[in-house]
């Protein structure tokens, strides 16, 4: 492992428009003028938390997979970050990880938010992966995944936890204590990447991205204020707190199924 360079991209997103968000944190990446290690967009990125599923739904081959490819190479950074895909006659809201020299990695969200229908428009996905990124294991997730720690549970299989999401600012105390939560129970560091602003179904957003040490401090916590937030998780810092602290060698043993 190696210290990794992070880049939280906070932003206001415009609502079913995928160019309009693209070319939005597009500039929002160049302003930083920062050699970066990961840069990581919120959940639904380019449209928002729309349940127009099949309207919005693009391929592996299309634009905003095209385009975080692009980025990466360009940054010569990952970029990660979760989209409607269409796939084999059914639409997944998918984390894609893009990598500089044109690897893919992608993981589709298990997890479905019933309360607004999500479980009705898109398919859930069926497993984790852990990407070997710079040195470090990420398992990457998706918002309402969160809440479901037994699906985050580390088997001391990752060292870095990531959620991208649109969480409502209702339930904005829910996510920053899961966040947490989740930081201190797998002995990883965290992050989780929110929006801000309202969309179109007149939802308000706070926030709240950060990234959080494997003790559950907060290292960054920008609250609602949009821009690129950037932070370094330093690799020494969280090996010598699980050896110091090995709480994951007593952890319960057990296989999640459907």
């Amino acid at each position: 492992m190696r210290d990794l360079t992070v880049a939280l991209a906070q932003g206001v997103l415009h609502w079913e428009s995928p160019a309009d968000n693209r070319n939005y944190f597009e500039a929002m990446i160049r302003d930083s003028g920062q050699s970066l290690d990961l840069i990581v967009l919120p959940e639904m990125f380019n449209s928002g938390f729309s349940m127009n599923a099949a309207e919005n739904a693009e391929t592996m081959d299309g634009p905003s997979v095209a385009w975080m490819s692009a980025m990466a190479h360009s940054e010569q950074a990952a970029v990660c970050g979760s989209l409607a895909i269409a796939q084999d006659g059914a639409v997944y809201n998918r984390l894609v990880f893009a990598r500089p020299d044109g690897a893919i990695s992608c993981y589709d969200k298990r997890h479905l938010f019933r309360m607004a229908g999500e479980h009705e428009r898109y398919a859930a996905g069926k497993s984790k992966i852990i990407i070997d990124w710079r040195g470090w294991r990420i398992c990457p997730l998706v918002c309402y995944d969160l809440r479901f720690p037994a699906w985050s549970r580390s088997p001391d299989d990752y060292d870095l936890l990531i959620y991208v999401a649109n969480w409502p600012r209702a339930r904005r105390t829910h996510w920053r204590q899961l966040l947490i939560a989740r930081a201190i129970e797998n002995l990883s560091a965290v992050i989780g990447v929110n929006r801000v602003g309202m969309d179109g179904n007149d939802v308000s957003y706070s926030g709240d991205s950060m990234v959080i040490d494997a003790m559950g401090n907060l290292l960054l916590d920008p609250g609602e204020e949009v821009g690129l937030h950037i932070c370094t998780l330093e690799h020494q810092a969280q090996c010598d707190y699980r050896d110091s602290f090995p709480a994951h060698m007593d952890a319960d043993r057990f296989v999640v199924t459907d």
